[in-house]
Order: C-alpha cells, then sequence, then structure tokens
C-alpha cells in the first residue's frame, strides 16, 4: 500500500529495494498518454544491474576446458630488510646494536596431487609470486620468514625451462622448488667486531628467483586405448570401468584424456586411460594429434580398439602404429591387445573372419555396447599387466 501523503499530490518517484518506479496520481494523464520517462538515477540504477546467477567467464573456462599445457612465470618472495638501530634505556646510555635480521623470502613449491579436483592444469596460474619476508625490528629481533607457497599440480605433469626437462611429477607428493626465495639482509648486530664497536652498517633483502618454466600433463595410466574417431573407446571405458565419459554417435566426442579404474575379484585395480581421436597425420599436429599422442607416452600397455563395422579395419591398425611410431619411437612396440569393437552389428560379424586371418588369432572380438565377450578383454589385460609387474 501506498503512504498516504503520496496519494494527495503529483507524480512521485519512489525507490525501493530493487529500483525505482514512478508513481502518477490517477487522473493526470490522458488514457493513451506515453508512459512517463524515469529519471536520470533510475536509468543508472537499470543499467548497472547485473542479470541474476551469471558467472565470469573464467570460472567457466576453468571447469569445461581441459588444460594440458601452462607457461607459468613463478617468482620467490623477497628477503626483508635489515635493521640499524642501537639499544637504549636509563642508566645504560651505550647499549650496543641491536638491529635484527630480516626474514628470508618464501619458496614456491610445485607439488603433485591426485586429487580429483585437479585433473589438468586449467586451475594453474600464469603468475605466482611468493610471499615475502618481514623486515628486521630492534632488540635483536628478525623478521618473520615467508610461508612456502605450494601449487598444486596433477600428478603426471612435466616441469620443463626451455627445452630441458628439470622435474617429473610422476607420484602423489613428488615436489620440485620452482623459486628460491630471497636471503634477509643483515642487522646493524651482525657486523659487531672488536674494531668496530658501533657500527651503522645495514643490508637490505635479496630479491626472489625468477624462472619462466612450462608445465606438460601427460595421463598417468597401466594402459590407454588408442583408436580412431568413433571407434567406441568411451564405450568400452564405461562397459569396463566406473569411469563415465561422454558417447554420442559422432566423432571427437571426448575431447580430453579419461582414466577409468578397472577392478577385479582379488581387489586388484588397473588404471586404463581414454585416449581421444587419433587421425591420419595426427603426429604432424593434424587433429590436435600432438596433444593427445603425448599422453599414450606413459601407459604402459596399450588397447589398439578399431571399428569392425569399418570396410577393412585391420588397416586402422596400421594406420594407428605408423602414428605412433612417427611421434615416439618404439612406442607401438609396446605389450598391447588389439580390439574390434561393435560386433554386434551384422557387417561387423561377418568380417571376424577375415580380421582374424589378417591380424591372427590374438585379436578380442566384442561389443561394448551389449557387453558380448567383454570378459575376455579384462582377463587379456590382467596379463598384459601381470608380465609388466613381473
Amino acid at each position: 500500500m501506498l503512504p498516504s501523503r503520496l496519494l494527495s499530490g503529483g507524480p512521485r518517484t519512489v525507490f525501493g529495494g530493487t529500483g525505482c518506479w514512478t508513481w502518477v496520481r490517477p487522473g493526470r494523464l490522458p488514457p493513451h498518454a506515453p508512459p512517463r520517462p524515469l529519471s536520470a538515477s533510475c536509468v543508472d540504477l537499470a543499467k548497472h544491474q547485473d542479470p541474476p546467477g551469471k558467472k565470469l567467464l573464467s570460472e567457466k573456462k576453468l571447469k569445461r576446458h581441459f588444460v594440458d599445457h601452462r607457461r607459468v612465470l613463478i617468482r620467490g618472495g623477497h628477503g626483508g630488510d635489515g635493521v640499524s638501530c642501537f639499544h637504549s634505556e636509563p642508566r645504560k646510555e651505550f647499549g650496543g646494536p641491536d638491529g635484527g635480521d630480516g626474514g628470508d623470502g618464501g619458496h614456491v613449491i610445485l607439488r603433485g596431487t591426485s586429487d580429483q579436483q585437479v585433473k589438468s592444469l586449467s586451475s594453474v596460474l600464469s603468475r605466482y609470486q611468493g610471499l615475502h619476508g618481514q623486515a628486521g625490528g630492534r632488540k635483536n629481533c628478525s623478521g618473520r620468514g615467508g610461508a612456502v607457497l605450494y601449487v598444486q599440480v596433477p600428478v603426471g605433469t612435466l616441469v620443463k625451462e626451455g627445452s630441458e626437462v628439470v622435474a617429473d611429477l610422476s607420484r602423489p607428493g613428488a615436489q620440485y622448488i620452482a623459486a628460491l626465495g630471497g636471503a634477509g639482509g643483515k642487522g646493524n648486530r651482525f657486523f659487531l667486531a672488536n674494531d668496530n664497536r658501533a657500527p651503522v652498517t645495514c643490508t637490505p633483502g635479496q630479491p626472489g628467483q625468477e624462472r619462466i618454466l612450462f608445465l606438460e600433463l601427460k595421463t598417468v595410466a597401466d594402459a590407454g586405448m588408442v583408436g580412431l574417431p568413433n571407434a567406441g573407446k568411451s564405450s568400452l571405458l564405461r562397459a569396463i570401468s566406473n569411469a563415465r565419459p561422454a558417447v554420442a554417435p559422432y566423432p571427437f566426442t571426448t575431447l580430453k584424456p579419461h582414466v577409468g579404474i578397472v577392478r577385479y575379484e582379488d581387489h586388484q585395480q588397473i588404471a586404463v586411460a581414454d585416449i581421444p581421436g587419433i587421425v591420419r597425420g595426427a603426429h604432424r599436429s593434424r587433429g590436435l594429434g600432438s596433444s593427445f599422442l603425448r599422453h599414450i607416452e606413459r601407459c604402459r600397455c596399450l588397447l589398439f580398439v578399431v571399428d569392425l563395422s569399418e570396410p577393412e579395419p585391420w588397416t586402422q591398425l596400421e594406420d594407428l602404429k605408423w602414428e605412433l611410431e612417427k611421434h615416439e619411437a618404439g612406442l607401438s612396440q609396446r605389450p598391447h591387445v588389439v580390439v574390434a569393437n561393435k560386433i554386434d552389428l551384422p557387417e561387423a560379424r561377418a568380417a571376424v573372419a577375415q580380421l582374424r586371418a589378417r591380424l591372427g588369432p590374438g585379436a578380442i572380438t566384442l561389443s561394448a555396447a551389449t557387453g558380448e565377450n567383454v570378459e575376455a578383454l579384462l582377463m587379456r589385460l590382467r596379463e598384459l599387466h601381470g608380465q609388466h609387474v613381473a
């Protein structure tokens, strides 16, 4: 209800908690008169109101995009300055120097973590500054040193300085000192000597170390599934593990590696990675192939997934091995098994005889959609893992 003082006057502008509006006494304007424009203050208030629930663009990128390489500028903390002062109190006229030393600057340390919230380098900033040390004080009080700044990176991160590899954080808890903090300065108490009983010299703190590092993520898994786009790798990973990658009937559904854990009855666990589709010419960075191929380097064994419903499916295996060999010599020779997927389709079942004639009886034919013959793959995967451990 409007206040009684507004009912007897002319048009008034009322300001509320969510904005402002103009009230016009009935009968003052003709029925078809244009609406009265808002005042300038109301227009400015409406202009600066943001739509509710809107998120920053950077926050969206952190959740949607998978980042496997990052350039980072890292600076250690500056050391605190030393102090030059002399002790003074009643009946002690010449108390001597008592300036304390400055605290050391804090280091910046990269630490590998297996936390599920840190799966890529998207949360790593492009610049880090270590904490500075405090200056010294009177009465020989030293300044507080800067605390160590830890930067969490996913396990499998490779640290490079230029073209040189300086660290490999391939296990949880692995650490690397990326930038050292500067040393704290010395107070005049430090320079007290027999031949200099009243030194006034003090030194400033040293600047921290500054480095430009390149972080490169390589997925850590026991086995990696390699195949052309739309070969059914994501469906197969969903069938044998607890991972839930996106599945759709079009190529390049998977745009980032997914790692699933295969659990056996005796509590043995094997990590399997779903590598995004490799196209012909991937070693020349066609189709972002170089970004995907680097995630295969840490896999101990490989699962070559071919689409059995395509004409001449054995040529897919030849193309995949060619791309792996061009990316890194000997990569295609690692222990592997050929998995022919989509046997539930009629044209795929008709090509089984030709596939075995070309590749031998070791190829496993299965259907990730229906689960047919998936147990054979699980047993073969366990054998490959056991051979590597032995």
